[in-house]
């Protein structure tokens, strides 16, 4: 089962980085795909170079691809789901729809490591755009 591919999508709002490092080791993730527009987290350690660094001193690689990230003006004061939804409507119709070559690059990614993650700051996966990227990712015919 280790080596069946998988594609995981994984938050670190409410973890501390070596539970969220552990979580990556306990399910064999080769490649880490951070997802967000803008890498810088308030979370210790979760800033681009300090993720990165962390990753690969544990055996996982770490890729940042900013593309399919949502612009940090838009989360601004998202409160009720329904905030969420028609940011992801949007994000689904406009930013999904113009990134098929780094959707590409990403399946790429995950045909080569095998078992890759995605990563953003949303824990909850109502308020997350990488679970709506992991669904246009898996929807590619060859992922099935």
């Amino acid at each position: 089962m280790e080596e069946e591919t998988v594609l995981y999508t994984i938050g670190y709002e409410v973890i501390s980085l070596e539970r969220y490092l552990n979580r990556l080791i306990r399910n064999n993730v080769k490649l880490l795909c951070d997802v967000r527009k803008n890498a810088f987290s308030m979370n210790s350690g979760f800033s681009k170079s300090q993720l990165k660094n962390a990753c690969e001193g544990v055996g996982i690689q770490y890729v940042h691809i900013p593309e399919v990230g949502i612009n940090s003006d838009k989360r601004r004061e998202l409160n009720p789901q329904i905030d969420y939804d028609l940011l992801f409507k949007e994000y689904k119709e406009i930013n999904l729809s113009k990134t098929l070559n780094y959707k590409k690059e990403i399946f790429k990614l995950l045909e080569e490591n095998k078992r890759i993650a995605l990563t953003c700051f949303e824990v909850d996966t109502c308020q997350r755009h990488m679970t709506h990227l992991a669904e246009a990712i898996s929807d590619f015919t060859e992922f099935l």
